[in-house]
């Protein structure tokens, strides 16, 4: 077996490279912007569809569908070339999106929300993946910040956007912006982009991710309904543990015996690839942990607006922007890459211990602060460790790689979002229950779906004593979070510094010994050794 260069380094021009960069930039954008944008338009869509007990399915439908299909997504590009995959991947996107805006039920907008979830998964992954098919790992910072510049705009500006739109037109229009967005990267990625691999004889690992799907779909869920929809000891919540232990152990089992894995598990004795898989679940479950209270703590304790709570987001979005920009920029001049996830755990602590002292009175100008120094270091973490795990494995593995280092980190998320989401709705009756000194939570308030529009009507006793009780309970969330925010940063120490190469690798068989050759279109691949790190 010898090493030979990738297929598509060094064959587009500069033009070509920026013109399918855009495409890439504009779905991973599309994907990234519709875990957020929902959320300060729920209460309106609540009121226009009723059924305000599945309101949290809305947001949760997405986020579990481009989770758990991400693995699949990354080893369908590995066989049948990304290009198609991303793709299809716009045109699901694009038919989800469409029917979530003509739903007439929250039934029918959960529906569509999980296939536009599908979609969304694929474009994050395929994006970041087809990157890697045309860029070298030493040129690839640049890009790769910008893709997290992208992702940390979405994440924060999602909420504003969204507010602005319902607020201007309606609810519908969060979800028809996406269909001439979509279309455009679908029609730049058909001119632009070439195939990048086909290959013979593949077999797809259907069992292994039915069995991922079961096991990660049961622990989300596990986590998100207990304590809140369901106690944690009730018989649902021990059905949904049990079901999630036996899923995850079944797809280990599945994956040894795999001919095609969904996720191959020799990936994880690869050293780089273990510890941004580690590194990246803490930072997810740590990062959509924190990001979600702080829309809350604005609207109701600072009482601004749906729309003025997403500008008051934006030093965190300017932190995060700039310093993952300048990461990569850095990285591609020669920087070593391994100390910006050092760096950006650590601030990551810094900022989350600022922030757990957050009260009623405290000022905006402190709360700027504190948020820009958390959004400079989620952005001197996030799209680092696609680049590191890239760099480290064959170009053979990049699609799995970079799904599996996509994966974790989305499924921390999706895990925060449910554990510190059920702290919250934990605690907060507590601490309602003592700031009104009543033993228990007036009729009428509901902590999980309390609008700005609400508290008017609230006598000034009682809206001080909810401003308290929110103010309490963000804290505490802050709180929980230093812990995984801290372990973090241990994690990112064992990050390994490996040299970024100038071009990927493929692994290319000797037909002669018996193995399968690949063919990759119109370029013939060269048996020539290639050193490592060269």
């Amino acid at each position: 077996m010898t090493l030979a260069p990738g297929p598509l380094v060094g064959k587009l021009t500069q033009r070509q490279i920026l013109l399918v960069f855009s495409g890439l930039v504009l779905g991973m954008f599309l994907a990234a912007l519709d875990q957020t944008i929902v959320s300060t338009a729920l209460p309106t869509i609540v009121g226009d569809l009723h059924g305000a007990q599945h309101l949290t399915w809305i947001v949760t439908a997405y986020l579990l569908t481009s989770t758990v299909t991400t693995p699949l997504w990354g080893k369908l590009g590995d066989l049948y070339g990304r290009k198609r995959l991303f793709q299809a991947a716009i045109v699901i996107f694009i038919v989800g999106s469409a029917l979530s805006g003509l739903s007439q039920s929250m039934n029918q907008l959960i529906a569509f929300r999980a296939i536009q979830g599908i979609g969304g998964g694929g474009l994050i992954v395929g994006a970041q993946a087809i990157v890697g098919d045309i860029v070298a790992p030493a040129d690839r910072g640049r890009y790769v910040g910008i893709f997290g510049a992208m992702f940390g705009l979405a994440t924060v500006g999602g909420p504003l956007l969204g507010g602005w739109i319902t607020e201007s037109y309606s609810w519908r229009w969060i979800f028809y912006l996406n269909l001439p967005l979509g279309i455009i990267a679908l029609v730049v990625t058909a001119l632009v982009l070439p195939s990048s691999l086909a290959r013979t004889k593949v077999s797809i690992d259907y069992l292994g991710f039915s069995l991922l799907a079961l096991g990660a779909g049961s622990l989300v869920l596990f986590c998100s309904l207990g304590g809140a929809t369901y106690a944690w000891g009730s018989p649902t919540e021990l059905v949904l543990a049990a079901v999630g232990i036996a899923g995850t152990l079944g797809f280990l089992a599945a994956e040894r015996a795999a001919r095609q894995p969904i996720i191959p598990l020799r990936l994880f004795s690869n050293r780089t690839f273990s510890s941004v898989a580690a590194v990246g679940f803490v930072v997810g479950f740590t990062m959509f942990g924190a990001m979600t209270f702080l829309p809350l703590y604005l609207q109701i304790v600072q009482g601004v607006s749906v729309t003025a709570s997403g500008l008051h987001l934006l030093p965190m979005m300017v932190g995060l922007f700039g310093a993952s920009i300048l990461s990569g920029q850095l990285i591609a001049r020669g920087s070593s890459y391994r100390k910006y996830p050092i760096i950006g755990t650590l601030l990551m602590v810094i900022g989350l211990v600022a922030l757990r002292t957050i009260a009623v009175d405290t000022s905006t100008a402190r709360l700027s602060v504190e948020m820009f120094i958390f959004g400079v270091g989620l952005g001197c973490v996030m799209q680092v460790l696609v680049l590191a795990v890239q760099n480290a494995v064959d170009w053979s593995d990049l699609g799995v790689a970079t799904s599996g280092a996509t994966f974790f980190r989305s499924i921390g998320g999706t895990f925060g979002t449910a554990v510190f989401g059920a702290i919250y709705v934990n605690v907060f009756p507590r601490f309602l229950a003592a700031a009104l000194h009543v033993a228990s939570i007036p009729i009428g308030i509901n902590p999980e779906s309390l609008t700005p529009a609400e508290l008017a009507h609230l006598k000034p006793a009682v809206l001080h004593g909810l401003q308290v009780a929110t103010a309490e309970s963000v804290a505490r969330v802050f709180t929980w979070t230093i812990p995984f925010a801290m372990l973090a940063f241990l994690l990112a120490l064992t990050l390994p510094n490996v040299q970024l190469r100038r071009a990927p690798t493929v692994e290319v068989r000797n037909p002669a010994g018996g193995g399968e050759l690949t063919s990759v279109d119109g370029v013939e691949v060269s048996s020539t050794p290639t050193a490592p790190g060269a």
